[in-house]
């Protein structure tokens, strides 16, 4: 059974306007009992205000008046006199206009991958008219010159369980198992990734040469020349004679 409208507020009006009973209004307003007694006990939605099912066509006075003599019998919404709205019918794929000057990339990337694609199941899938693909086909787009196939998926104008559902079906149509030649495109590297890669290897800081390298191998003294054996002379030179220099005069 279907819910009416604001259904507290309607079991307000029906409690407040009517001699139903509270099993009734809670059949009717997908209540519970208890609940619709507290209403009347003033318990619970204090202060709301009622609302006249009968005034916007849920319900019929005739109906309230037949519940009303017989407290086992339930109410029946009424049907509604409103029309309703049409549900949309089924067409292209909306692609917004930010993603638009990528669709013939995307075109062109399905017609050389998946040639087993209908033009119809190619415009439901990215929202495109079959001139546009007749012109990327046959290369007479006005950006043909420019355009480069890459997927739908990558692109945004897709996702990944659309394109492997329209791919079997078409599959499934033609009979054939083929699969695309092409690899899909790799994923785009990001900013950050790319300043990495194109960063150099930084080269390793030279090792601090070493004391042998500068100045030298040590040899290290032989018994005879042990520094014990060292006289004063080899060290400072001879002692000037002081006998042989003249007096100051």
């Amino acid at each position: 059974m279907a819910q009416p409208l604001m259904p507290k507020a309607t079991a307000v009006w029906l409690v407040e306007n009517t001699a139903l009973t509270f099993d009734q209004i809670a059949d009717y307003c997908n209540l519970h009992s208890l609940e619709v007694q507290a209403i009347a006990d003033g318990e619970v939605a204090p202060g709301m205000q009622g609302l006249d099912p009968i005034a916007n066509g849920q319900l019929k006075k005739e109906e309230i008046v037949r519940c009303e003599s017989d407290v086992t019998s339930q109410m029946e919404m009424a049907k509604p006199t409103i029309p309703l709205p049409k549900t949309r019918q089924k067409g292209a794929r909306y692609t917004p206009i930010s993603k638009r000057q990528d669709r013939p990339d995307a075109i062109a990337w399905l017609l050389r991958s998946y040639p087993e694609l209908s033009d119809a199941q190619i415009g439901r899938l990215i929202g495109t008219t079959k001139p546009t693909i007749n012109a990327i086909r046959d290369k007479t787009h006005r950006n043909s010159s420019t355009i480069k196939p890459q997927s739908p998926v990558y692109l945004g104008l897709c996702t990944p369980p659309d394109l492997e559902q329209v791919i079997t079906k078409a599959r499934a149509r033609a009979g054939s198992d083929h699969t695309s030649t092409e690899p899909l495109p790799p994923i785009t590297v990001s900013e950050p990734e790319k300043e990495k890669l194109s960063e150099k290897p930084r080269l390793r800081p030279e090792v601090a040469p070493t004391a042998e390298e500068v100045f030298g191998t040590s040899t290290p003294l032989s018994k005879k020349e042990d520094a014990s054996q060292l006289k004063r002379e080899d060290v400072f030179g001879p002692t000037p004679d002081i006998k042989s220099r003249s007096p100051e005069t």
